[in-house]
């Protein structure tokens, strides 16, 4: 403790110079946001400021870009705000324009004594969360700061029950003072990698989105999106598409996350949980996006986020934090709190610095390296560092410091008051029927395959184009005897590159995989909603791309000219993409990765089409792995010997003037099919049955998945987690 308390005073000497009145710039270039029309400027704990009344002025850029003028009005002493005597202050930067949201009944959240742990290779270890206590407040926004790796996201998850089912956790959780479980529709949970739809518009996406959660009648959703447009400052991008398209951008990084925001404001819920927020935003983007949430603070939402750093005025809309740094609460309570409790512990913010850069400057232990490496260096003021000590007795003093102050007794009265008797409960929001989801599903993954023209209107002009080659090299093949091997490889060809180029479609299934696990984790959907969703809107595009190439290979090769034969034909090459899609599909959950699912895609297709039976005839293919499973598991052998079946079964060919030989005679040393003029339609049940049992598979992998979420919310019912 002497050399904590050494090293802290010999901060306090080196600092003073640099919050001294006369080095200070005008009060008026920085500010923290209070109230309705008013703002609080910076304060220095050795000098009194001098408030000001000036008002201010926020809007949105007419344009694309998001841009906030603002002027500095004045705020409360900081006695008013520490004696608690402040209402639920309201952030007054106000978009131009924009209507505030309708009110919100929200809720108090408050965690006691919350201990996360990481399960290690032996037993639970590492606490990446140390017995944190606080409270939110409806109305409020409570943001969780910290360096990169203090455990902030993994604080937000514990306090929603989102935790992964590999960690342990111990404590208290309180809604509304009462230790409940968060039911559908009371919460929403915002994650910090944005999942859109590109080619949708925002007021599309928001409606579906909508449709997916509520139930009731279709004009009610309509009001609930436009709200939630309304609500997030989205009106002048509510027909813009997302993603773009050739002629025109997409909405930018801000837009897209306020657009992920604005999908859990259509179920009006009662608090709001967002992780990274300003996460690759810029720094008005960034304003813009708080002074957004403060309005929906305002509202009565009860809003909880984590966030790693922020500019002097963003940091002035918080309403309170909870400082983290290796899993260590270091302070918790109103933002200007948090500026005098450092100063309390001897470290001061210079007048010149922003909070959040002062916070993290003095907590973070990356800085130690960096000035290891600038020991040598000096600014014009003197010292490369403004905090003269080691990081990890900065954190050190400011946990010791935060443990004995009053802002923890204070916390601690609070969350006694707060769980001392029970409010209302959070009441459950009913879902939208699973009928009404499939179909919402199915006409959202039309609508997207319509639009999304890399992925499926190119991939059909790629099938026209490889049925053309085909078609041209073998066409005129003529019906003779000598025909028949030719004929063989022309069907082969097709089937294994048709079925191989297929591969083009996996960058959307992976789309529609992660958009899926998005839409789950927040039970917006199903595993067997999103199956049968996916499943009916491929349909559609698989037949139209099985119909066209189909028609024109069929005819350029000269194959049998009966109707029958030719739809058989079709259902054949449309059973074999729904078996491939079914198999891509799987490939693409397991991995979730374009270049591994390519890879993998592609290694099983070229197995199969070794195993087909036609570069050898699979009776004469070695016994183990070859026969058994491959030509078995292979849907190119029931595809190709269906195919055979439907052109060569029935036929005739002439040896000489008198004696002839039946097609399956002629076929019987260049490929293996059955003589019962029934087994086509075996094959082409087997390939139906192969698409059913690849998308179980996938369904399994999806519901062991769901699983693990489950067991999360189910472990935090009655919200007191013990080992």
């Amino acid at each position: 403790m002497e050399e904590i308390q050494s090293q802290s005073d010999a901060y306090r000497s080196s600092s003073s110079s640099a919050s001294s009145p006369a080095s200070r710039v005008p009060s008026s270039h920085f500010f923290y946001l209070r109230k309705p029309g008013s703002l609080r400027q910076p304060i220095s704990f050795e000098d009194s400021p001098e408030w000001e009344d000036t008002d201010v002025e926020a809007r949105g850029d007419e344009g694309g870009g998001d841009t906030i003028n603002v002027a500095t009005p004045a705020s409360p002493s900081l006695s008013k705000l520490n004696s608690g005597s402040l209402a639920s202050p309201y952030g007054s930067y106000i978009l131009e324009g924009a209507v505030l949201p309708n009110k919100i009944v929200g809720a108090s959240v408050v965690w006691r004594d919350l201990t996360v742990t990481i399960k290690g290779k032996r037993k639970y270890s590492d606490n990446v969360i140390k017995s944190s206590t606080g409270y939110a407040l409806p109305g409020t926004m409570t943001v969780i700061m910290g360096p990169a790796k203090s455990g902030k996201s993994t604080l937000l998850r514990a306090i929603a029950g989102r935790l992964h089912p590999s960690t342990r956790t111990y404590g208290e959780v309180f809604v509304n003072g009462a230790k409940s479980h968060l039911s559908y529709g009371s919460y929403g949970f915002v994650e910090r990698k944005t999942n859109l739809i590109g080619s949708l518009t925002v007021r599309e996406f928001l409606y579906y989105s909508a449709l997916l959660q509520l139930p009731g009648f279709l004009f009610q959703k309509k009001n609930v999106v436009e709200e939630a447009i309304q609500a997030m400052s989205l009106g002048d991008y509510a027909n813009t598409l997302i993603g773009g398209h050739c002629y025109s951008k997409g909405l930018s990084g801000g837009e897209r996350r306020r657009v992920s925001i604005a999908r859990e404001l259509v179920m009006r819920p009662q608090i709001l949980f967002i992780d990274e927020p300003l996460y690759c935003l810029d720094s008005v983007s960034a304003l813009l996006m708080m002074v957004t949430l403060k309005k929906l603070a305002s509202s009565g939402c009860t809003l909880i986020f984590t966030i790693y750093q922020s500019s002097t005025e963003v940091f002035g809309l918080f309403d309170r934090i909870c400082l983290l740094s290796n899993g260590n609460t270091l302070f918790f309570g109103e933002t200007l709190a948090c500026l005098q409790h450092f100063s309390n512990a001897g470290f001061p913010c210079p007048i010149m610095q922003s909070p959040s850069d002062h916070f993290l400057r003095a907590i973070n232990t990356d800085f130690d390296r960096i000035i290891a490496m600038c020991k040598n260096w000096q600014d014009d003021n003197g010292d490369f560092s403004s905090v003269n000590m080691d990081t990890a007795v900065a954190i050190c003093t400011l946990e010791a410091t935060y443990k004995s102050s009053a802002d923890a007794a204070a916390v601690e009265n609070m969350v006694m008051k707060l769980t001392e008797k029970e409010g209302p409960s959070l009441k459950y929001k009913g879902k939208a029927s699973a009928a009404t989801r499939i179909a919402v599903l199915t006409w959202r993954s039309l609508l997207v395959m319509s639009r999304e023209w890399k992925y499926y209107w190119i991939r059909l002009v790629l099938c026209m184009l490889l049925t053309l080659c085909i078609g041209t090299i073998f066409s005129g093949l003529g019906h003779s005897l000598s025909s028949v091997g030719t004929r063989v490889t022309a069907i082969f060809v097709f089937v294994s590159f048709y079925s191989l180029l297929s591969i083009a479609g996996l960058p959307g299934l992976i789309k529609e995989i992660k958009m899926y696990e998005c839409e789950e984790s927040n039970q917006h959907s199903s595993a067997l909603v999103f199956l049968l969703g996916q499943f009916l809107s491929s349909m559609p595009f698989l037949f139209l791309i099985s119909i066209s190439s189909s028609l024109v290979f069929y005819f350029l090769v000269g194959l049998r000219d009966e109707f029958n034969f030719l739809m058989y034909f079709v259902l054949n090459i449309f059973m074999s993409l729904l078996a491939s899609e079914a198999l891509m599909l799987l490939v693409a959950t397991l991995w979730q990765d374009i270049f591994w699912s390519f890879l993998t895609t592609l290694c099983i297709q070229v197995v199969m089409m070794l195993s087909a039976g036609y570069l050898r005839i699979r009776n004469d293919l070695p016994g183990p792995v070859w026969i058994y499973p491959m030509s078995y598991i292979s849907f190119h052998t029931y595809s190709i010997q269906g195919l055979l079946e439907n052109e060569y079964l029935g036929s005739t060919f002439s040896i000489g003037e008198v004696r002839t030989i039946s097609g399956f005679q002629a076929l019987q040393n260049i490929y293996d099919i059955s003589s019962d003029t029934n087994s086509k339609w075996s094959n082409l049940l087997v390939l139906f049955l192969m698409a059913v049992v690849y998308r179980f598979l996938v369904f399994i992998l999806l519901c062991r998945k769901s699983s693990l979420l489950i067991s999360c919310r189910c472990r935090r019912v009655g919200t007191e987690f013990t080992s």
